[in-house]
């Protein structure tokens, strides 16, 4: 053990002696043998104070980023907690008090340290240059990343030749009005509801990679430099320009050429969006020297049942199964499970009766989700409920310990269902 010696003098006192140090040890009835050689004997600087430093607790894989040289952001808008991002994980901060003083001391070595170095002097004078009674404690959480897919809805793109109004903070004003009021060009007025990368990164609780990697699944694309997403009814119209092409060419669904689908309907549309679209619902791959694509089938599905349900407050069930099948292309084959986290079917019904639900559109926290599902059916089985709620799971997290914590289960004929833990208003 290191003997530590405390000072409430301000630098410039007088330097304690080791006779005064021994003194104080016996006084303490600790016994000098027991202890390292080296004293360290702490004053407080003439700066040190309380509040002026923060303490950050990091696990030892965000230490190494640090050491690497990588930075850690912490990233929320004043009406959001805030969260620390690495290069590829979220975290929540909390701070945590504790019961002892917190001291901080630049250049003070380790009890390790001084073991290590015999040249270490007998008595050490450090100086204390702040103090705290807290410090942030870091906890993984999920990417907060509702909010991209709300900041892109905003102005979806409908394609070249769209004229529709900008709906922003500022359509009640002419592009004149705003030309007249802002100093900025007219150009940069119109993107207001456009986000690059940087803006997204400024906006949204998450790392960089965990934005990147929803821009993908959101199928979101880039078009001047800007993030969009399609507006839905746009992206339909090219997937049916596509189906149509494979179609009237006879091309197998796993080899659809991208050189002849763009030279095909380049006329028709940009040739940008044609790839897109392949991207989004196909998957590209090489063959001897040429690109294709091999269509996803239960993504197609998906898209055109959602295209079929969105119009609907509800369908009857055998009648949708009939359309949706006749509505895809030729050799795909519909399944109710395509459309999980979609659209939910009404079992108690008569007849049966299916409904767009998407997951998508539920509350981002835990407890309002389970409100909100809970408030839409009193009771769910565990295969219909699930869709809905394993986006919530947090890493090593299961959807029975979720349903165990927001939910209580039941027998109902034979089946387990899941009701709310608490009154749903």
């Amino acid at each position: 053990m290191e003997a530590v010696a405390r000072s409430s003098e301000r630098a410039g006192a007088a330097m304690r002696s080791r006779a005064e140090v021994d003194a104080t040890l016996q006084t303490a009835k600790l016994n000098p043998a027991e202890l390292l050689p080296a004293v360290h004997c702490l004053s407080f600087g003439p700066q040190a104070g309380g509040g002026e430093c923060c303490l950050l607790q990091l696990e030892p894989g965000l230490c190494a980023e640090l050491e690497a040289g990588r930075s850690l952001i912490i990233r929320g808008e004043k009406d959001e907690h805030a969260v620390l991002c690495s290069k590829d994980k979220t975290y929540d901060m909390k701070i945590a008090d504790t019961s002892n003083m917190l001291l901080f001391v630049p250049g003070c070595k380790t009890p390790e340290e001084l073991n290590t170095d015999p040249a270490s002097c007998n008595i050490i004078h450090s100086q204390i240059a702040g103090f705290s009674k807290n410090y942030w404690e870091l906890r993984r959480c999920r990417p907060k990343l509702k909010k991209l897919r709300k900041l892109l809805m905003e102005d979806p793109y409908e394609g070249p030749d769209s004229q529709k109004d900008q709906t922003s903070t500022f359509s009640r004003y002419t592009t004149e009005d705003l030309l007249s009021l802002i100093q900025a060009s007219e150009e940069e007025i119109l993107h207001q509801l456009q986000y690059t990368t940087e803006d997204l990164l400024s906006l949204i609780q998450a790392s960089e990679e965990e934005i990147l990697h929803q821009l993908q699944v959101i199928d979101a694309c880039k078009i001047e430099g800007y993030w969009r997403v399609l507006d839905f009814d746009y992206e339909m119209k090219l997937l049916s320009h596509v189906t149509q092409l494979i179609d009237s060419e006879s091309w197998p669904l796993s080899k659809v050429p991208l050189c002849a689908c763009l030279e095909e309907l380049g006329s028709l549309e940009p040739r940008e969006m044609i790839e897109h679209v392949l991207l989004s619902y196909g998957r590209k791959y090489v063959d001897d020297g040429e690109v294709f694509f091999e269509m996803r089938e239960d993504k197609i599905c998906r898209a055109i049942a959602q295209m079929l349900l969105q119009n609907a407050v509800k369908f009857n069930l055998s009648e949708f199964e009939e359309v949706w099948q006749q509505s895809v292309p030729e050799g795909m084959t519909t399944r109710l499970d395509q459309l999980q986290g979609l659209a939910l079917v009404d079992k108690s019904s008569r007849p049966e009766t299916i409904f767009l639900l998407k997951v998508e559109d539920l509350p981002e926290d835990n407890q309002e989700r389970f409100n909100s599902l809970f408030g839409i059916r009193e009771k769910w089985t565990e295969v219909d409920i699930t869709p809905y709620i394993q986006d919530l799971c947090a890493e090593k997290q299961t959807v029975g310990a979720l349903l165990t914590k927001y939910a209580r289960s039941s027998m109902l004929n034979g089946v387990k269902v899941f009701n709310s833990r608490r009154p749903i208003s």
